[in-house]
């Protein structure tokens, strides 16, 4: 069975750095595209930045020059390298991959289970 694995979220004061993995484990033939999302109370569930295998990323504009998301593919983990974070930023964050399995070669969105970050002002 196929599960993403986070960590690294916290309480941190704004203008402060947070650095987020998520790492996969499994019967994993291979993983595509790798992502951060986050949803805010009351809020939508938005896409933060993404990774594709080929190391194409891009971002919300809101963390443009702030935010960084990397990927090691050998250690099937992506990470997001969180700078200058602000209170706006304060929201339950979700890693996803897009994942081949080895059961049935089925390929299929998958997703953390979201880690809390707090900003304070």
């Amino acid at each position: 069975q196929v599960q993403l694995v986070e960590s690294g979220g916290g309480l941190v004061q704004a203008g402060g750095s947070l650095r987020l993995s998520c790492a996969a484990a499994g019967r994993i033939f291979t993983i595509g595209a790798m992502g951060w999302y986050r949803q805010a109370p009351g809020n939508q569930r938005e896409l933060v930045a993404a990774i594709t295998r080929s190391g194409s990323i891009n971002y919300v504009d809101s963390v443009k020059g702030r935010f960084t998301i990397s990927r090691d593919n050998a250690k099937k983990t992506v990470y997001l390298q969180m700078n200058s974070l602000k209170s706006e930023d304060t929201a339950v964050y979700y890693c996803n991959a897009r994942i081949t399995n080895y059961e049935n070669y089925q390929t299929d969105d998958y997703w953390g289970q979201g880690t809390q970050v707090t900003v304070s002002s």
